[in-house]
């Protein structure tokens, strides 16, 4: 797995996020090889200050229940401000309330928008595996790029089962509660394609050890 730092996105996205925060972090992204998911208010700053260093964003973050239209235009401004891909939070309480067709269109919406990859955020702590397999289709059907596990902010993170059944759809990108190379290997082995953790640096400094042993 050579690849495996570029498949490793440099998370930081709590409500306390100071633009030094981004500045260390982007630092880590660069030295390492990394990918950086970071807020949309520092896109243009990030895309300034490390050029080489591919930045996704997050939209309707982290609850998901703005509408369509608010969803479509974060898109739309992300992508000029400098994101390379954006990652949408899905409409859960929709999805909860069988509401297929909103989800759909809602996750339609910023496919739309933009030539962006879009990855669609599940939230599976929230939700049942029936309800995981329903917004899989939907998001595949939807035209969406990736399916990602969760924000984080939900209760829980990536699970083995769960990428294994969203992998079956999509390529997915793990996030939540991924905080060492051992716990990363175990979610690229189940089939995801990306990692998002607030350790990324870690993680990658890991990989590179245990190679050397």
């Amino acid at each position: 797995m050579d690849d495996v730092p570029s498949r490793i996105e440099h998370t930081v996205l709590g409500p306390e996020t100071t633009p030094n925060d981004v500045r260390t972090l982007l630092d880590e992204a660069s030295e390492y090889g990394l990918r950086a998911c970071i807020p949309p208010c520092y896109l243009e700053m990030a895309s300034e200050y490390t050029p080489e260093v591919e930045l996704a964003t997050v939209i309707g973050f982290p609850h998901g229940n703005n509408t369509p239209e608010v969803k479509a235009q974060e898109a739309v401004d992300a992508v000029e401000a400098g994101a390379d891909e954006l990652d949408m939070v899905v409409n859960v309480g929709r999805l909860k309330a069988g509401d297929d067709d909103a989800v759909q269109e809602d996750i339609e919406a910023v496919v739309a928008a933009t030539t962006q990859p879009v990855k669609v955020i599940i939230e599976t702590p929230l939700l049942t595996d029936e309800e995981k397999h329903r917004a899989s289709q939907l998001v595949a059907e939807a035209g969406a790029d990736f399916l990602k596990t969760a924000t984080g902010f939900g209760g829980g993170g990536a699970t083995v089962p769960d990428v294994e059944l969203m992998s079956e759809y999509l390529p997915v990108k793990a996030s939540g509660g991924v905080g060492s190379w051992a716990d990363a290997e175990a979610m690229f082995e189940a089939g995801a394609a990306r990692i998002g953790a607030s350790s990324g640096d870690k993680i990658a400094q890991e990989y590179v050890d245990q190679r050397e042993e």
